[in-house]
C-alpha cells in the first residue's frame, strides 16, 4: 500500500476512535482495532520499533477494554467511570518507567530503532493509559495529554507530520474525553 494512503488511513480511524472513547461509545474498540493495525504497518516503515509493537499490545488492551466495558454500559449506552485508587496510580506509573527504561535498553543494543530510548518510553506509558483506559479511569486522559505532547514532537522530527499533526489533535480530544469523563465521574458520585 502507497504509505501515504496508509497513514491517512490509520489517522482517519485513529481519530474516529479516539472520539468515539472520549464519548464513552463501544464503537470506540473495533475501530481503534483497524487503526493499530494501520499504525503498526507505519510504524514499521519508520523504524519506530517501539510503536510498532505498541499497537500490538494496543490490540490486547483495545480486546480488554471491549470486553471490559461490554459489562459496565449504561441505559444510554456510555460505559460507567471507575474511580482509580492512589496506590495503583504509583505503581503503574511506575512499571510503566521500569518498563520503558528495559525497552529502551534492548532497542538501543539490538536494534537500529531512530530513537529507541524516547520511543520506547513513550510506547511504555502509553501501555499504562490504555490499561487506565480500559479499567475506566479519569487519569488516562491526563496520562494521554502528557503522552502525546512528547508524540508530537518526536513524530515531527521523524518527519510523520500528519501523524504530528494527528496528534495534536489527539490532544484537544484527551482534553474532551477529560471533561466528558469528569464530569460523569462526579455525576455518579
Amino acid at each position: 500500500m502507497n504509505p501515504v494512503l496508509l497513514e491517512w488511513s490509520a489517522v482517519g480511524f485513529s481519530i474516529l476512535g479516539v472520539w468515539l472513547m472520549a464519548q464513552r461509545r463501544m464503537l470506540a474498540w473495533p475501530v481503534g482495532l483497524v487503526s493499530v493495525g494501520l499504525y503498526a504497518l507505519v510504524f514499521a516503515d519508520a523504524r519506530l520499533y517501539s510503536d510498532m509493537l505498541l499497537q500490538g499490545a494496543f490490540a490486547a488492551f483495545l480486546l480488554y477494554g471491549w470486553f471490559n466495558w461490554r459489562r459496565r454500559v449504561q441505559g444510554d449506552g456510555r460505559v460507567t467511570i471507575a474511580a482509580l485508587p492512589g496506590a495503583h496510580l504509583w505503581r503503574d506509573l511506575g512499571l510503566g518507567v521500569l518498563f520503558g527504561l528495559a525497552l529502551g535498553a534492548a532497542m538501543h543494543h539490538f536494534t537500529d530503532a531512530a530513537l529507541p530510548w524516547l520511543d520506547a518510553m513513550l510506547a511504555a506509558l502509553s501501555l499504562v493509559a490504555q490499561w487506565w483506559q480500559a479499567r475506566r479511569h479519569v487519569a488516562a486522559w491526563w496520562l494521554w495529554i502528557v503522552v502525546d505532547v512528547v508524540y508530537v514532537g518526536m513524530y515531527a522530527v521523524k518527519s510523520l507530520n500528519l501523524t504530528a499533526g494527528l496528534y495534536v489533535l489527539f490532544i484537544a480530544l484527551a482534553v474532551m474525553g477529560l471533561r466528558a469523563w469528569t464530569k460523569a465521574a462526579n455525576k455518579a458520585a
